[in-house]
């Protein structure tokens, strides 16, 4: 187990420096933005671009760039959105509002959709059943952002139970910043909800033709103790890890949603990194994402062998 981590860890780093690389190099090759000559910060801005070899080789500017990062922490500077300032801190400013929305979305929509699983797999064949899997296939095809306007239209426009959008400030414990950030997790639930009552579904579903539930039910146990005390704890070993991807993922926020809802997080900032030019607060957020998606798929693959002792990852038998 311990080989098959330390395989993992270093297969995950190679990945994530070709990304980077690849990323970089593609970020370079594009012209860089024109900087406004009365701006004090400008001086200092192509200052710092001829530190880090703007005129060099591309190997030699990701030398440069990595070598920043690992001595200093250094991310560059904003030359764009918020010209002069660090990289490092805007990015660090916008976690919180983006961490918030997303555990919302999980602390909610991660009991339903296990809850709406188990349902349709005790009821299987029936009309509950047919009812859940067919309202999952069709939530799970549509893109979150269509959500999002349809719950703009009808809950903020026609009921106005809720702000259009997510309301000012960073004390996110308020009534009046619950009621706001409603819609933006409501977008962000259905498909986490699908996801886990499919999921659940399917695997429930198998547990519960199988062998060992024939003999839990032939020595006397009812169909609820058998399903409690044998097919869950045989199901779970599928989606606990799934559950530790969701809450990995909770740093990466939503680049749509945050867009449609005003969120003041790390996926707004991407997409108007993306929008304005701004290279180096890309690079940020393509290393922090890229980051976050290998930890999740690290953190799945090993809690299998924790959860199930009898899964030996990496073993040849």
């Amino acid at each position: 187990m311990v080989k098959y981590i330390l395989q993992r860890i270093l297969y995950m780093i190679m990945v994530f420096f070709i990304i980077t690389l690849m990323c970089f190099v593609l970020v370079r090759m594009l012209p860089l933005p024109v900087l406004p000559p009365e701006d004090p910060h400008t001086t200092v801005v192509l200052m710092r671009r001829e530190a880090l070899g703007y005129n060099e080789p591309y190997l030699a500017q990701f030398w440069l760039f990595l070598k920043n990062i690992f001595t200093n922490w250094d991310w560059g500077l904003s030359e764009k959105l918020y010209f002069g300032q660090n990289v490092w801190d805007i990015f660090v400013g916008k976690l919180p509002a983006s961490m918030i929305v997303n555990l919302y979305s999980i602390i909610g929509s991660i009991p339903i959709g296990i809850g709406l699983g188990i349902f349709a797999a005790l009821k299987k064949n029936t009309w509950i059943d047919y009812a859940i899997s067919t309202l999952t296939m069709v939530v799970i095809s549509v893109p979150s952002f269509v959500y999002a306007f349809l719950i703009q239209y009808i809950f903020c426009f026609k009921l106005q139970w809720f702000p259009f959008l997510m309301a000012g400030g960073t004390n996110y414990f308020t009534w009046k910043m619950f009621l706001s950030l409603i819609p933006p997790v409501m977008a962000l639930s259905f498909g986490t909800i699908a996801g886990f009552a499919r999921t659940t579904r399917a695997e429930l579903t198998e547990v519960l033709t199988s062998e060992f539930m024939l003999l839990a039910r032939t020595k006397g146990l009812t169909r609820t103790q058998a399903t409690v005390r044998h097919a869950l704890r045989n199901c779970f070993v599928v989606i606990v890890p799934a559950v530790f991807g969701q809450f990995i993922g909770i740093l990466g926020g939503s680049l749509i949603i945050e867009g449609i809802f005003s969120i003041p997080g790390v996926g707004g900032l991407t997409l108007n990194a993306i929008k304005g030019l701004d290279y180096n607060i890309f690079m940020l957020s393509t290393c922090f994402y890229t980051a976050i998606g290998l930890a999740a798929s690290l953190v799945v693959d090993v809690s299998y062998g924790f959860i199930d002792p009898r899964i030996r990852m990496g073993s040849k038998k």
